[in-house]
Order: structure tokens, then sequence, then C-alpha cells
């Protein structure tokens, strides 16, 4: 099957097109024909070499973390899925480097499927999994955000922002987010109660006595100036020091832990349209579309997701 694969670690070159054995799964996954993937912040930073601490793989890597796609094979104890449903996942991390979902085919374990809702394209499913769970862990299972509380979410206008800021709306929460002025309306749009122009203003001249913190961008100390003597802050960015939790003990770090049933409430708000799905572009899936998705990713000048759709695609 057709993947983009790195052979090395380096720059957005380094991806490239190669021919790769299809998965075998096991008997409690499925192999997915993918229909669509995304690209995630994680991805440049393995691409880059910053995370071979937490990944100790072996080249060629095939990098995704999200897809969207029709499963063609079942294992023997797949109960709840059948070949031809249309699904979409954050599959496992597997310690075989080959099966990221920058690929024509992908193995997932039934736990992580979701059948993909008939109104939802491939594309907006495929942008769902990772910055959806993640906003979902982060907000309703960490900071546990209730109804009439202040919440922060630093840089709204990326995929796990655009998230977190719909996800704390539909709790009930007051809004405020940081972003660039031309980014403005599209978050007050998606239900943000107060924007902030980063460029101009800094959080801890503007804010204060917020119930809690959604840190992005490990901001850790301006996050925490702001909070209540009770506040809550979660960073998926940095890691809080000793120092930081003594006036905020709860103050902590969350990786995302992929989770089929919280992903399948997020597709059932995707689907009632009380959450949108925000694609900024999308790439074929060739040397040359991961390049310029990947470079688009760096820039940090993309508005919501970026979305790769293999040749197979046929929505």
């Amino acid at each position: 099957m057709k993947a983009v694969v790195i052979d090395n670690y380096g720059s957005a070159d380094e991806l490239h097109e190669a021919e790769i054995v299809v998965p075998k799964i096991a008997e409690d996954e499925v192999l997915v024909e993918v229909k669509a993937t995304s690209v995630n912040p994680i991805d440049v930073k393995i691409r880059q070499g910053l995370r071979k601490a937490n990944f100790d793989w072996q080249f060629p890597v095939v990098l995704g973390w999200d897809l969207s796609g029709i499963i063609v094979q079942i294992g023997s104890k797949v109960a709840d899925f059948q070949v031809g449903d249309a699904v979409f996942a954050r599959p496992d991390t597997y310690q075989d480097a080959r099966r990221g979902t920058y690929a024509e085919y992908a193995a997932v374990k039934e736990d992580k499927l979701v059948l993909k809702p008939e109104n939802i394209s491939f594309e907006k499913a495929a942008a769902i999994p990772l910055a959806g769970l993640t906003a979902w862990q982060v907000v309703v299972d960490r900071l546990k955000i209730k109804a009439g509380e202040k919440l922060l979410v630093q840089a709204g206008a990326g995929g796990v922002g655009m998230f977190a800021i719909q996800i704390a709306k539909y709790l009930g929460a007051y809004v405020t987010t940081t972003t660039s002025n031309k980014n403005r309306q599209l978050l007050l749009d998606l239900g943000a109660d107060e924007v902030i122009d980063y460029h101009k203003n800094k959080i801890t001249d503007l804010l204060s006595d917020y119930d809690a913190v959604f840190d992005t961008i490990n901001a850790i100390d301006e996050g925490l100036a702001i909070l209540k003597t009770s506040g809550r802050l979660v960073t998926i960015a940095g890691n809080p020091s000793e120092a930081q939790k003594q006036g905020h003990p709860s103050a902590e770090f969350w990786r995302l832990q992929a989770n089929g049933k919280q992903l399948a409430q997020l597709g059932a708000l995707v689907s009632q349209d009380r959450i949108k799905v925000i694609i900024d572009s999308t790439f074929d899936l060739t040397t040359e579309g991961l390049r310029a998705a990947h470079r688009l990713s760096e820039s940090h000048h993309a508005r919501g997701k970026i979305v790769i759709v293999p040749g197979n695609h046929d929505d």
C-alpha cells in the first residue's frame, strides 16, 4: 500500500511516499481503508525528533493519529462492527512505527472505533479524534468545568482550542480565549464570550478570578496568575514545576488517552451541530501534499484542522 513516511528526523522534506506492507490485524482489530486523516502538532514534533524519549521507533516511520474510512476486514473477536461500516478513530499508538494513518490502510482496535454519522463527511470525521478527545478530556474530565464557571482557553484558533471552546460552552461555562485579531470573529461565532488579541494585550492585565485555565501554549505562569485560589489549570504543552504547584496543587500536564466511548459522544454532538468542525485546508496523501501540510502546521497560521485525503477517497 502507499504511505507517506520519514526515514530520518528533520524538516518537512523528510516526508516522502513509499510502498509498505498492509498491517496484519489482531483478533480484536479491524482494517480500515483510510478515506481521510489529519495533521496534528504532535506529528510535526515527532518528525523533528523532539519526542525520541517517548517513541523509540525504528525507521521508516509512518506518522498520523486520526482516521476516518471504511472497514475492509475484521478480526475474529470483533463483535460490534462489520465489513463496510464507515468509522472514525484515534487508533492506539503502536510500537510498530509503520502503523500510522498517513497510509491507505490502518489497523484499529475495536474499542477505539466509532461509527461515522451519515451527516458527517469523512474529512470532518478525521478532523475530530485527536484534537476533539484532547479537548474533551481536559475540559470535562480534568478541569471538570461546570455551568457558570469562567474558563480561559489559550490559543483558541488551533484544532484543540476550537473544540475546547465549544465543549465548555456546551457545558454552560463563560469562555475567554486568546488569538490574533484575524480569528476574532470566527471564535466568537464558535461561542467564545471574550476574545483577547495576544498581540495587543496580556491576559494578566485583563483577567482575574478565573475558575480554570486550559493551557495549550506553555504559558503556565500567566495562566496561574489569573486563577482563583481554588482554580484549576491543565496544560498540554508544558509541565508545571513544584514551585508553580505550591499555589495551585491541582495544576497538571495531560496527555490524550484514546477512548472510543468519549469519541462517540463527540461525534454525536457534531452530528447534532452542537459542535462545529473547522477545516483550514485539505491536502493529498502524496510527498508534496504532506510536506505542504506540515509546513502549514509549523507556521501556526492554520485556522482549525489540516486534513489529508488519500487517492482512494470517493466520498
